[in-house]
């Protein structure tokens, strides 16, 4: 999404509100820069951990290239469809159903996020007891699962501690609780959405390029509806916290899609690099750095021109340009391209029916978290995702 103003920005002050002092710009977009680097980071780790996971109800949705292709229209339709909701129904009710929503999804995030690192302050004692919810269709030969969900104390533990950030986001839409929920769908979507190869990387971060550009530049829809949505699509820090403290709201503002697509990229790379078996993680850590470049250019170029900026005009050439050069001067480009994620460690991933988040598309990361975190599944197992 574009980084802009006020309750929905990164940019300056808006004209009601007292300019921001640069050093509460620069705490805020430095926190920005922050908070976009741990999801991709640790999301990238876990999604080597999940890519080898044995459980098939564990496997990550996979990206095809031809899923690339129609992201850019599915996510335009999106984006226009919900520019119209606003402006044809009352944006105070859209909202309350949006935040009931997010209430419910922003809780199983949060939950599926915290889990593995909860589990380390258990004590070895503690007493985890299975359970298991279990709904069936039909009788006999014919009875057919419809959910099998099992869990355990830790489990139900981790939903109740998010479930007081919900409540605290729910009653009071505080940017804290907004960011942790906006970090645990970033962190997921990284996690669980992998590109199956490099090429269909490249398909899909074009096609975001020009989407991104052409709905900040060519329309008002993205500003629109980022201005009108109220969920936590959005990682936001406010530019007054010296002054106001917890209760500032002159908000910088880093959409969700700035994340997780370069960080689905990111952790492809990563997934290369481990491919290679050189102990080495070359390409991770060049995109990593090509990322925090692009961010702060598009932080630059957008305090210069004072302007909403589509941070994957800068993000997507350096993510994709970076790792392409140190691919050409290893000499790797061929075994760069030919590398296929499924084919390696998913031989029976399925495919993406639902999308991630985009750049001023909030539902399409809905409908995909949705889908992994809610369906039927088996308890994840006890040691910790790599961190």
């Amino acid at each position: 999404a574009a980084a802009h103003n006020g309750s929905a920005g990164a940019g300056p002050a808006a004209a009601a509100r007292p300019p921001a002092t640069p050093e509460g710009m620069a705490l805020a977009y430095g926190s920005l820069v922050l908070m976009a680097l741990l999801p991709i980071f640790f999301g990238a780790l876990r999604s080597v951990s999940c890519a080898k996971s044995k459980n098939s109800s564990e496997m990550p949705e996979t990206i095809t290239s031809r899923d690339a292709a129609r992201f850019p229209i599915v996510a335009s339709c999106t984006l226009l469809g919900l520019y119209l909701f606003f402006k044809i129904f009352s944006q105070e009710y859209i909202n309350l159903l949006l935040s009931m929503y997010f209430f419910v999804l922003g809780i199983l995030a949060l939950s599926h996020t915290i889990s593995p690192m909860m589990n380390r302050f258990f004590p070895a004692n503690f007493p985890n007891k299975q359970y298991q919810l279990l709904f069936t269709e039909g009788s006999g030969e014919s009875k057919e699962e419809i959910v099998n969900y099992e869990f355990d104390t830790k489990d139900l533990v981790c939903l109740a501690l998010s479930s007081v950030v919900g409540v605290w986001y729910l009653l009071r839409k505080h940017w804290i609780a907004n960011n942790l929920f906006g970090l645990a769908f970033s962190l997921n979507g990284v996690e669980l959405l992998h590109l199956n190869n490099v090429s269909t990387g490249c398909i899909l971060l074009g096609g975001l390029f020009i989407y991104d550009v052409f709905w900040v530049f060519g329309t008002n829809v993205m500003v629109t509806v980022a201005k009108s949505f109220e969920a936590p699509i959005k990682l936001v820090f406010p530019q007054d916290l010296l002054e106001k403290g917890l209760e500032a709201d002159n908000f910088a503002m880093l959409g969700l899609g700035d994340i997780v697509i370069p960080g689905i990229f990111i952790a492809l790379l990563l997934r290369f690099d481990i491919s290679l078996k050189k102990n080495t993680h070359t390409y991770f850590y060049t995109s990593f750095v090509a990322y925090i470049f692009g961010l702060g250019l598009t932080i630059f170029i957008m305090h210069i021109f004072k302007h909403a900026q589509p941070a994957l005009l800068y993000l997507v050439p350096a993510c994709i340009g970076f790792p392409l050069l140190v691919a050409l001067a290893k000499g790797e480009v061929t075994e760069l391209f030919s590398y296929e994620s499924s084919a390696e460690i998913l031989p029976h991933t399925p495919r993406l029916t639902h999308f991630p988040t985009v750049s001023g598309s909030p539902a399409s990361l809905a409908d995909s978290m949705q889908q992994k975190l809610s369906c039927p599944r088996r308890r994840r197992q006890q040691s910790p995702s790599a961190m």
